[in-house]
């Protein structure tokens, strides 16, 4: 216990700023979701205590449901396409038979979109993609549309693109990731695969996929955390009103709006809810991964 006590000191400034910044900030939203609290007018009503009313509202809110499938489908959209063109990066970064040459530049310029402010990326591709825009503009010059195509008065066109901006983002640092565990793999293993007659196929999904299981599921439950947070580029490219039609309305821009209307109640009801589905679903992640390797 004497010497426990220096490891608790060396520990205590994470535990500090973790209580502060992250628990301290869970348990107040979870506190005021229990209250209604508005604005009429220029008086503000409440805060009253309500219990699971704000929970109730929410729930039985049928637009709650819709963004919360805006959310999914825009996900899959951007993460599918993500994942699967990291995998053949990294399989190919990783493949010393290539002899690719110049792997480090390739590597550092495929992470620079992840360095680049989302919001700053969402306003370029406003830009390139308007009415008016250079994309419009090309299309045209070589005959394939003979009036501008509304990309933000489209559905799938809007939803498309925002997919599109979050995997150009975010594959860079998925590809590194993968990267790291494919370099951590015994090499000798891939030579006696081969060696037994294996193709390059089954060296990859019979050693490559199982090995590198793990951070496949840090990706993939990262993954899902960020999409259930996604704000940002759609708030940006949609100016903040989720069209056309709601159809890119997300979950995070359902529960900034009630944050500008006051509502703290149904705010942080909505955080609540937030934080219990990310949960559930990490959970399923880990459960399914746990069952994957005892079959094996």
């Amino acid at each position: 216990m004497k010497k426990s006590k220096w490891g608790i000191l060396f520990i205590s400034p994470y535990i500090i700023i973790y209580a502060i910044f992250t628990a301290l900030p869970i348990a107040i939203s979870l506190y005021r979701s229990l209250f209604v609290n508005y604005w009429k007018g220029l008086v503000e009503v409440g805060p009253f205590f309500s219990g699971l009313e704000n929970y109730f509202t929410l729930l039985s809110d049928k637009s709650f449901y819709t963004y919360l499938s805006n959310t999914a489908i825009m996900w899959i959209l951007g993460f599918a396409p993500q994942i699967l063109l990291s995998l053949i990066l990294a399989a190919w970064f990783s493949d010393h038979r290539l002899g690719l040459k110049g792997i480090r530049f390739f590597k550092t310029v495929i992470y620079f979109p992840n360095l680049i402010i989302a919001a700053s990326f969402a306003s370029l591709f406003f830009s390139f993609f308007a009415n008016k825009g250079p994309v419009n503009a090309f299309l045209m010059d070589i005959g394939m549309i003979d009036e501008p195509f509304m990309f933000f008065s489209n559905k799938w066109s809007t939803r498309g693109l925002i997919a599109f901006m979050n995997c150009t983002m975010w594959f860079g640092n998925t590809t590194l990731l993968l990267l790291a565990g494919m370099l951590g793999i015994d090499v000798s293993l891939r030579e006696a695969a081969e060696v037994d007659g294996a193709s390059s196929w089954q060296v990859f999904t019979r050693i490559t996929l199982p090995l590198i299981r793990p951070i496949l599921l840090y990706v993939v439950i990262t993954s899902l955390i960020g999409g259930i947070q996604m704000f940002d580029v759609p708030q940006i490219l949609t100016k903040g009103t989720g069209d056309p039609n709601r159809s890119t309305m997300t979950v995070l821009m359902y529960l900034n709006k009630h944050m500008f209307s006051k509502n703290y109640g149904i705010s942080g009801a909505l955080s609540v809810i937030l934080f219990i589905f990310t949960a559930i679903l990490s959970l399923i992640v880990f459960r399914v991964n746990i069952r994957t390797e005892d079959r094996r």
